[in-house]
């Protein structure tokens, strides 16, 4: 076969499965700290949710995906706990670039014949148990892998691994953290209007830069609340995702963990301040058949705020070196051009490992978003689209959402979903 052939068979196959599956069920626990339960526990209550959701019983799904950092219970335990038999699973290691990326491996399971409805999910005591900040549970894990080269350097935590990859684009285009504590003004707004939010407060630009330094130049409040929660998702196929009682979110594109040349030391390929995205972009958005510009809200990675900052950025909602201006600018926010973590993300509502973020975007995209807004005589949200203080956070005629995820600067996924017009 020669070689343009091989690039119209690709072609054919993107645009074959653009629009043919969808995520049908979401669900979740509460964000506390302190759950006093097990990962086992939390991950059984976040799969009945979106299981509940997607009005579904145990004999509806024979797929699982989860993933974890050795802190979590394996799929096997928990769909035997409720009843459902799998016709595959995976269990993965992997933190903020994982939901996306499993999205597209349910995708491929299901095209390939092998199961025919995937729950994916994440659950995590992430404040009482295992901390990424090298805290708690895991100061007792012996250094393997990459940590090697980490440690040499005193990068544990993540905030210390990220830190060169954040001065180097204020060094390169004069960015200051007044500029991306924007990021953390506007989560915080949308916090404000989520109800399950573990911080509701609403912080200002001062705040942010009054609040105690971490790691230069990642102040406390530009850094993400440590919470105990699960998470769950349920990926189908289109046709069958209708059936259910709530609007499916249609997946348009996927990428998953992409990377740089190299993941470890991703600096001695391409500038620092350059992330995955930068090489992301290239699939989402042709995969999709849109781009940066046609899209309503997006959820962009928040561990900090220089995270989301630079995603935004390098996956091209604006150009190279003015992430900074577009974060403080207002765009961001419920009212402006491009709302980014309506619920909050997680530097408010709780962290999760970025699947909060995908389940934000499918209330969005269904016009569902749990907020303060009265409910009509047909039992649902009449959004007044008013985004002040206790108010409304649904975001008007959302038609599509971007999902950015995470797990350092040289790696991310990506996901692109469509509300559904049947």
């Amino acid at each position: 076969m020669s070689l343009s052939s091989v690039s119209e068979a690709d072609t054919s196959t993107e645009k074959f499965l653009r629009g043919k599956y969808a995520i049908c069920g979401i669900g979740e626990t509460t964000y506390r700290r302190g759950s006093n339960e097990t990962t086992r526990a939390l991950g059984t209550w976040a799969i009945k949710n979106a299981m509940d959701d997607a009005g579904m019983e145990a004999g509806d799904i024979d797929g699982m995906l989860s993933y974890s950092g050795n802190d979590s219970t394996f799929s096997t335990f928990i769909a035997g706990d409720l009843g459902i038999r799998l016709n595959f699973y995976m269990d993965v290691h992997g933190g903020g670039s994982s939901t996306e990326a499993l999205v597209g491996i349910a995708i491929g399971v299901i095209e390939a014949g092998m199961c025919k409805t995937v729950a994916i999910f994440r659950a995590m005591n992430g404040y009482s148990a295992v901390r990424i900040g090298g805290t708690g549970a895991r100061s007792a894990v012996p250094i393997n892998g990459d940590q090697i080269h980490h440690r040499a350097y005193g990068w544990q935590s993540a905030g210390q691994m990220f830190a060169p990859t954040f001065l180097r684009h204020m060094y390169d285009y004069g960015t200051t953290p007044e500029q991306v504590a924007g990021v953390k003004v506007a989560h915080s707004k949308h916090a404000s209007n989520n109800p399950k939010a573990y911080y509701k407060t609403r912080y200002t630009v001062d705040d942010v830069i009054n609040s105690r330094i971490i790691c230069k130049p990642l102040h406390l409040l530009d850094c993400c609340v440590e919470t105990d929660n699960a998470t769950c998702i349920i990926v189908t196929r289109l046709n069958r995702a209708r059936d259910c009682p709530n609007p499916p979110a249609v997946i348009q594109s996927v990428v998953g963990r992409c990377c740089k040349p190299r993941i470890d030391m991703h600096y001695q390929h391409g500038p620092i301040s350059t992330v995955a995205g930068h090489y992301a972009k290239d699939i989402l958005w042709p995969n999709a058949g849109v781009g940066p510009e046609d899209i309503d809200v997006t959820g962009s990675y928040d561990a900090f705020t220089f995270t989301t900052m630079l995603q935004l950025e390098d996956y091209g909602f604006c150009k190279k070196g003015e992430g900074g201006d577009y974060v403080s600018s207002g765009t961001i926010e419920l009212g402006g051009a491009r709302p980014n973590n309506t619920s909050g993300g997680h530097l408010c509502e709780g962290y999760t490992h970025g699947m909060s973020m995908v389940i934000e975007n499918t209330r969005q995209l269904r016009g569902t978003a749990d907020d303060s807004c009265p409910v009509g005589p047909d039992g649902k949200k009449q959004h007044t689209y008013d985004y002040a203080e206790g108010g409304c956070r649904q975001v008007k005629d959302a038609e599509l959402s971007a999902n950015l995820g995470w797990a350092m600067p040289g790696t991310g996924s990506a996901m692109v979903m469509a509300k559904d017009h049947r």
